[in-house]
Parts: structure tokens; C-alpha cells; sequence
């Protein structure tokens, strides 16, 4: 018995993500009748996107289209692969340098114990260090506003402990039934 070859119903498709548009027109694709491009040793010149075309391909390069918005638009000649590589590689660069600050919060009690007190302290003062900032959220519950100087209290003693680690960016505010304050890393320690 021959087996007959069978053709799938549909054709197959690439799964993923779908494909992403160029981040730039390149060689054929550029739209604009005149570019302007700087040639090594020159001063940026105005061409027909023919005789671009043509410088590029004379130096076996392409032709990248850099400032799409200006008029006439910039463009570069350049190998392609490498000047993506080049982005890249700036790119993470710049992330690497970023600082990145997290925003961490504290909860207190008007309530709160000594040891309750200093094990939350600890834990701010390690937060201050690291680099990120701190939200000391304390709240009061049910007829504990009726007594809010102790909640001040509690929360002026804590901003006063990490006076060496940290400053607060604003005095605390009432909001409702909380009391907030955000404390920022302080920068002349590091």
C-alpha cells in the first residue's frame, strides 16, 4: 500500500511574539526624496536619496535613516548589524548606571513596645543604607484617635532614631486615620 503525502490544512506559523517594526528605515525603505548626511571629514551635505543610495553602496554600507522628523531627514552610512550592536551596548549602559530606589514601608502602633520599637528601627535603618526610601505609615484603630499625640510621639521618636541614616522629605502628615512620612537616604553619609 503507498501512503499518499498529506498537506496540512492551514500553513504553519511562527510562534511567539509577532514581528516588530525596524526602529529605523534603512537603504530602500527611506520615503524622503533629499537626506542629509555627514561624510567622514565634511560638513553634513544635502543628496537625492539616489545618490545617497549610491555613495553607500559604492562603500558596501548601508544607509540608516537617524532623525526621521527632520527636514530632510538625517541618515547615516553605516553597517546596520553594528550600529544596532552599538545602540545595544549604550543602552544598557545607561541602565546599568541608573540608580534604582525601591520605596519601603514601615507599619507602627501608637501601642508599640520597646523591642517592637528597635526591631522596626533596625529594619529602617538597614532599608536607609541600602539606598531606598522609607514610608513609616503609622494607624490608629477605633478610639485610639481620640489620643493622637501618642501616635505623633511615637512617629516623631522614630524620624529622630534615623536622623543619622535618613532625613524626612516632608513633615509627617494626618490623613484620615494615618500618619505618614516618607524619609529619604542621607546623602551626606555615603
Amino acid at each position: 500500500m503507498i501512503k499518499k503525502k498529506t498537506t496540512p490544512s492551514r500553513p504553519h506559523f511562527r510562534r511567539g511574539a509577532p514581528r516588530k517594526e525596524a526602529e529605523h528605515r534603512i537603504n530602500e525603505y527611506i520615503r524622503a526624496p533629499h537626506v542629509r548626511i555627514t561624510l567622514e571629514g565634511e560638513a553634513a551635505r544635502v543628496f537625492t536619496l539616489e545618490e545617497a543610495l549610491a555613495v553607500a553602496k559604492q562603500q558596501g554600507l548601508d544607509l540608516v535613516e537617524i532623525a526621521p522628523d527632520a527636514d530632510p531627514p538625517v541618515c547615516r552610512i553605516v553597517d546596520y548589524s553594528r550600529f544596532l550592536y552599538e545602540q545595544k551596548k549604550k543602552q544598557k549602559e545607561i541602565k546599568a548606571k541608573q540608580v534604582k530606589t525601591l520605596l519601603k514601608e514601615i507599619r507602627l502602633s501608637p501601642r508599640l513596645g520597646e523591642h517592637d520599637f528597635s526591631f522596626k528601627l533596625t529594619h529602617a535603618k538597614a532599608f536607609l543604607e541600602e539606598g531606598h526610601k522609607v514610608t513609616v505609615l503609622l494607624m490608629f484603630k477605633g478610639r485610639e484617635m481620640a489620643h493622637q499625640e501618642i501616635g505623633e510621639a511615637v512617629v516623631k521618636k522614630f524620624i529622630e532614631s534615623l536622623a543619622e541614616v535618613g532625613v524626612p522629605e516632608a513633615p509627617f502628615r494626618k490623613e484620615g486615620k494615618k500618619i505618614l512620612v516618607t524619609i529619604a537616604p542621607n546623602k551626606k553619609k555615603k
